[in-house]
């Protein structure tokens, strides 16, 4: 195995620690990722340089001139605090000629528009749940086809930010109330979706024209509280002493007949090439109890550390932590173009 320079592109905040015995068990959550990334590039036995980055690109330059990397490791989720604004960094590393793992600019523009990419899927006959986007600065009109109950979240953004129990709607006078939440707090365009009743799966797929689908992996919930719905809700998400009072867990999905997990791999497959997904990306999925399954949302770069939904799903198909970020640079590479 070739020894890289290898640059790691990351948020200022989670610059990891050597260790993460000594910090807090919140802090020690949020920088998980990035410091089993870098740790473990290292262990491969990369030469590894770490660079967060969030108001300037020129520091990206400058350390490219200096540090002549073979690719950016790219774990940015956001820049200028926008999460929309990652993959102008991505298209800042393609003018720079710089190969980098995970998504082009294009398919993360895509797939981080959920109405967008809803239509996509809709035209080519993927059922999605019926949904409205809602623009900031203009009246909440509910269609008429669009029926309650809804789940209201954030057009753009990923990783549960905006979602809560109160998310699913009941009313149009609680539609226009989350819908506000969303345009005033989370301050991004609104989409209002029907709530599917049923299980939660996410589907990880790597590669760029040829594709692997990893196993689907499922989230459960054991204990929820009375009258709550089971969505992931950013509790649900990130915290984890919620997820253990609550008995929120992740794991491989069982009981799945073949004829659904069949139709898993095939959707996964034609959802990442027409997103024009690359790299490594998450299909999520909500499969109600009738079989009928309904694509919800793609998730480009998801997250990557060992314990993380993508990560478990490579091990159950033999791929060890190690092995995945080294196929996740081979992939960067060989999509680069110089």
């Amino acid at each position: 195995m070739r020894r890289l320079r290898v640059l790691v592109l990351l948020h200022p905040g989670l610059v990891p620690p050597d260790s993460l015995d000594d910090l807090p068990e919140h802090q020690a959550y949020e920088v998980k990722t990035e410091f089993h990334v870098v740790r473990t590039l290292r262990q491969l036995g990369h030469d590894v340089r770490v660079l967060g980055v969030q108001w300037e690109l020129l520091p990206i330059r400058q350390t490219v001139e200096q540090f002549d990397p073979h690719i950016v490791f790219n774990l940015l989720e956001e820049f200028h605090s926008l999460t929309e604004f990652d993959q102008h960094v991505v298209s800042y590393l393609d003018l720079l000629q710089v190969p980098h793992t995970g998504c082009n600019a294009r398919g993360m523009t895509i797939a981080r528009d959920k109405a967008l990419s809803k239509k996509i899927a809709a035209y080519h006959r993927i059922r999605v749940p019926h949904f409205a986007a809602f623009p900031r600065r203009r009246a909440v009109r509910r269609p008429r086809d669009l029926a309650f109950p809804l789940i209201v979240k954030s057009q753009t953004e990923e990783a549960s930010v905006g979602i809560s129990q109160a998310s699913v709607v009941r009313s149009d006078e609680e539609l226009v109330e989350r819908v506000a939440f969303i345009h005033e707090k989370v301050k991004t365009d609104a989409i209002a979706e029907e709530y599917i009743e049923g299980r939660e799966l996410y589907v990880g797929a790597i590669g760029n024209e040829r594709v692997t689908v990893l196993p689907t992996w499922e989230l459960l919930f054991e204990n929820l509280a009375p009258g709550a719905v089971a969505i992931a809700t950013s509790r649900v998400k990130h915290n984890p002493r919620y997820q253990e009072e609550r008995g929120i867990y992740q794991q491989q999905a069982t009981h799945l007949p073949d004829e659904i997990q069949a139709r898993l791999t095939r959707t996964t497959r034609r959802l990442y090439k027409l997103l024009h997904l690359t790299g490594y990306a998450r299909i999520d999925y909500r499969l109600r109890a009738d079989g009928e399954l309904f694509f919800l949302e793609a998730n480009p770069n998801p997250e990557i550390a060992p314990e993380e939904e993508f990560a478990s799903a490579a091990a159950a198909a033999g791929i060890k932590y190690k092995d995945l970020l080294q196929k996740i640079l081979t992939l960067g590479l060989r999509a680069s173009r110089w």
